[in-house]
């Protein structure tokens, strides 16, 4: 059974970020077009098949998750998080996403679930490449052990490339080869 890698809608951050500079817009929720894209892609996912959900705490994730799974328990895991380089990568707290979200469990996670670390100029914890890939490796280990599938991870760009090589787009869906 196969497991389904989505990337979340086009957040704030990606729509300020021209490449150069961090436009600071911490865990960036999504844009009306990337509100859109997860509800184009709610019609893609619904012929899936999907039995269970998994997605990142940052809430462009969640958001992205809720709207193409509307009817669906979704299980939030912090290893699904997205490579921390910029502020839109920094989360927030539990009791912070328990306000955003109130009918979602986070008392699984801790008070700070997102790379801790040096910081950059902006005062950021950028994850050094190989934490980010070990995390991943794990990451792959842990989905493909999973029973209930076909499964979903509402997750990030970086988490697909690592895992997949391929780079996506906003809300692509990429499938998981053993």
């Amino acid at each position: 059974m196969t497991i389904y890698l989505i990337r979340h809608g086009q957040s704030e951050f990606n729509a300020a970020f021209t490449g150069v500079g961090d436009p600071m817009i911490f865990d960036a929720p999504l844009t009306e077009l990337g509100t859109a894209q997860a509800r184009a892609a709610r019609t893609e996912v619904a012929e899936l098949g999907i039995e269970a959900v998994i997605c990142s705490p940052l809430t462009r994730a969640i958001q992205t998750a809720r709207l193409i799974f509307p009817d669906r328990s979704i299980r939030v895991e912090a290893e699904t998080r997205e490579h921390l380089g910029h502020s839109c990568d920094v989360g927030v707290s539990p009791t912070a996403l328990k306000a955003s979200f109130p009918d979602m469990d986070f008392s699984h996670l801790p008070d700070i679930w997102w790379h801790q670390g040096p910081l950059n100029e902006n005062g950021i914890p950028v994850e050094p490449q190989e934490v980010f890939a070990a995390r991943m490796a794990q990451l792959a280990t842990t989905l493909h052990a999973l029973t209930t599938r076909p499964c979903a991870v509402v997750c990030h760009g970086h988490v697909i490339r690592e895992m997949t090589g391929i780079d996506p787009a906003n809300c692509d869906i990429v499938e998981l080869k053993p």
